[in-house]
């Protein structure tokens, strides 16, 4: 069996942009969250919240430049991975399926 890493199927660039998000669920409630990369196609978050495989969540991401006053990028994302990492929150992975605004 092979043990090596596998290898990364992202097919655009993802940029580290460690900004503060929020995930927003149907229910009406909001879980806060750091967006720690960022493409064009998808995204990884941190937060307290564990998703369900296929889960479509609307994920509010804050501008990583405190100094321009500008609206949260806004999006539907479909989570593909979850997993806990060791500060007790969770790692997210997901494609963004709609830019909301």
């Amino acid at each position: 069996m092979d043990h090596a890493a596998p290898r990364d199927r992202r097919l655009d660039r993802r940029i580290p942009v460690n900004c503060t998000a929020f995930i927003h669920l149907r229910e009406g409630s909001s879980i806060a969250a750091e967006c720690i990369e960022l493409s064009v196609a998808g995204m990884t978050l941190r937060a307290n919240y564990v998703p369900t495989e296929g889960e479509v969540v609307e994920v509010a991401v804050a501008s990583p430049n405190d100094t321009m006053e500008r609206p949260p990028l806004m999006t539907r994302l479909r989570v593909t991975r979850c997993h806990s990492i060791p500060d007790g929150r969770n790692e997210i992975g997901g494609t963004i399926v709609r830019v909301v605004g």
